[in-house]
């Protein structure tokens, strides 16, 4: 499937804007005034979730330009790289109610989880890595309470915002060309979960 946008309606494209908005806005406590999000020794290093915008520019106020730029590119891969789905109601089971939205590039509509946070690393960098997360509401979900990234690599639980990973954890997503069925994101969770990401091939080409 071709997901280069055409020239059609405005509210035909990935409307970026709407994604931003989708961000619920909620307050967080934790201190971490001192992380530095630089490189760690033992091959990871230190990373951090924000559920918006907002609270990167609070925990660091003199580089709301960089919280800003990782902010963007984020929607940007969330739209490259999220998992696409034929219907509503296989997006939702899989990520929960009113959890997903619909959008429509080179004449096809599908439907795309929200993106629920993005991870930011070596804050320090004149040009901080960064990453899409997702996580799932619904119920039934293997991955329910838990950062994942677009090709289904569990971070860490939703409960924590401070993680350590491996650099591979911020190498860019596939791009994905093509919708999947209801189950299909969970599957890779799973399998990332059992055997490790080297292992589980996604469903982006």
């Amino acid at each position: 499937m071709d997901t280069k946008p055409v020239k059609q309606k405005r509210s035909q494209y990935i409307d970026l804007r709407k994604m931003r908005k989708s961000f619920a806005i909620k307050p967080l406590a934790i201190g971490i005034a001192s992380v530095l999000l630089s490189a760690c020794s033992g091959g990871r290093e230190d990373a951090i979730i924000f559920t918006n915008l907002e609270e990167c520019n609070n925990t660091f106020p003199d580089m709301q330009a960089k919280c800003e730029v990782a902010y963007q590119e984020a929607l940007t891969e969330a739209a490259r790289t999220a998992p696409k789905y034929n219907t509503s109601n296989d997006c939702e089971s899989e990520f929960g109610a009113n959890q997903c939205r619909q959008y429509s590039s080179g004449g096809t509509s599908f439907f795309m989880p929200l993106m629920a946070g993005y991870m930011i690393g070596n804050m320090m960098s004149p040009r901080p890595y960064y990453q899409p997360m997702f996580t799932s509401y619904s119920r039934n979900s293997s991955f329910r309470n838990r950062w994942t990234t677009a090709d289904g690599s569990i971070i860490g639980d939703t409960s924590k915002r401070n993680m350590r990973v491996r650099p591979s954890a911020f190498e860019k997503k596939p791009a994905v060309t093509r919708t999947i069925s209801r189950g299909g994101f969970g599957s890779s969770v799973r399998a990332k979960s059992n055997w490790g990401s080297s292992r589980s091939k996604g469903w982006g080409g």
